[in-house]
This record gives structure tokens, C-alpha cells and sequence, in this order.
């Protein structure tokens, strides 16, 4: 097992927001987190990497245990060292060119030498595409552009799991594809991931698993095919009802 959550749990102002999520995550896995607004699903990303802290619960990743609520900040840089983690707004450094987002990190938290940092951050950045953008600002990419370079910085550290968080859903419809096809590749080449989306098509194509939740607890989990073919649960099947309903 590479990861495993039990028992995540986790209040804002009194209110439960997750109501003890469990997971688990094998090595290539690409679990797919879908659910209604509103239902936990970022929260809950966002806790497996310590960007936000559980109020209970306990992760193990690559054997090693993490108590959620208490784990020190060694601990989580630890986590974090084989870990990469995409935002659903890019989060580039807009004074920097796609060449600089992407050597940052290797150069300052890494330090590693600026040429060897340049050879890593060009294989990744033609990894997804964007090779010929080197010397560009963000705001001369586009949003589909910009988002395939926050991947490349993640891809640099050379991460056991990434986490995605809505990649698209910041996105024109005509420039989601883009970012879709670099994340069908990632999982074609063994990567784990693990992706909360809106993006049906790419839940019961390119990942294997789906988690389910709603009101801040897992509705149901397995096989994505299985999942969306027959879902066990009647809150499943009026979630993609309600899916299905919106695209007619």
C-alpha cells in the first residue's frame, strides 16, 4: 500500500467537514474524487499533503506514519519531498518566466545547480508540450498553457503521487483537453494519482478507481467502470443522473 487515510476528520467553525474519510491508494492507482460542490473533496486533498490540517486521522505513505492533526513540520516536509500537488488556479509566479516557475523550487528548496535544474525543468516542460514557451510570462500563456507548466513543476521534484485539484475546472471548455490528454499521459507512464474532477469522461476513462463523497463522507468506492456502469448506492446513481440530465 503507498497511501492510506483512516479516519480523517475535520471541522471549520464547529462544523464537521469530513466525517472520518478513509483510503487507500495502491502504486499507479489513479482515483478519480468526485462528488456535488460542497461535499469535502479539496478539503480532503488538501489535508493528505498538509495543506490543510485534519483534526483527526492518520496517514501512512511509503510506511511511514503521519498523525494527521499533530504531525511536525519535518514530518510533513518529508511528505511533501515525494509528493506534488496542482491547484485548480495555477499558482505561477507571474514575474517569472515558465523556465523560472519550474527551476525555483529544484534551485532554492533543492539546491541544485542552475544548469542541472534548466536540464530537468526542459524535460519536463516537453513532457507536457510546452518546450517552445520557456522564456514566456504567465500572462502570455494561456489558462490551458499555464496549468500544463504548474504540472511540470510538479513532475521536476519527481513526485511518488501527485495530487490534482479541479486542473481543469479554471479553464475554457476548448482549453480543457490539453491539460486532459497531459494527465491521460501521466497515467499511460505509471504515475499515481490522485484527481478531484468534475471531468466525467476522464473518471470513467483514464482512472481506475472512483471515491464517491457527499456531506463530507465517502458514498462509495471501487472500480470506476463499475461505478459508472452500476453504482451501488441510490445517492450515486442520482449524482450521475444529475450529470447525465445536465449534458442534454
Amino acid at each position: 500500500m503507498m497511501l492510506e487515510a483512516k479516519n480523517v476528520r475535520k471541522f471549520f467553525h464547529g462544523e464537521e467537514i469530513l466525517k472520518g474519510i478513509d483510503l487507500q491508494v495502491e502504486q499507479g492507482d489513479v482515483v478519480a474524487i468526485l462528488g456535488p460542490s460542497g461535499s469535502g473533496k479539496t478539503t480532503f486533498l488538501r489535508c493528505l499533503n498538509f495543506l490543510e490540517r485534519a483534526d483527526e486521522g492518520e496517514l501512512t505513505f511509503d510506511g511511514e506514519a503521519y498523525p494527521m492533526a499533530t504531525a511536525t513540520h519535518q514530518q510533513i516536509a518529508r511528505l511533501r519531498r515525494k509528493t506534488a500537488f496542482v491547484f485548480q488556479n495555477y499558482n505561477l509566479f507571474l514575474n517569472k518566466t515558465v523556465l523560472q516557475n519550474v527551476t525555483l523550487g529544484l534551485i532554492v528548496a533543492g539546491k541544485m545547480k542552475k544548469a542541472d535544474a534548466k536540464r530537468v525543468a526542459v524535460d519536463a516542460l516537453t513532457r507536457v508540450g510546452m518546450a517552445d514557451r520557456l522564456d514566456s510570462y504567465p500572462s502570455q500563456l494561456s489558462g490551458g498553457q499555464q496549468q500544463r507548466v504548474a504540472i511540470a513543476r510538479g513532475l521536476v521534484s519527481n513526485p511518488e503521487i501527485i495530487f490534482f485539484d479541479e486542473p481543469t475546472s479554471a479553464l475554457d471548455p476548448e482549453l480543457i483537453g490539453e491539460v486532459l490528454a497531459v494527465m491521460r499521459q501521466l497515467a499511460r507512464d505509471g504515475m499515481t494519482m490522485l484527481v478531484v474532477t468534475h471531468e466525467m469522461d476522464f473518471a470513467r476513462n483514464v482512472s481506475n478507481r472512483v471515491m464517491f463523497m457527499d456531506g463530507g463522507r465517502v458514498i462509495e468506492t471501487g472500480p470506476s467502470q463499475a461505478f459508472f456502469q452500476a453504482p451501488r448506492e441510490q445517492r450515486s446513481r442520482d449524482f450521475l443522473r444529475s450529470i447525465q440530465d445536465a449534458r442534454q
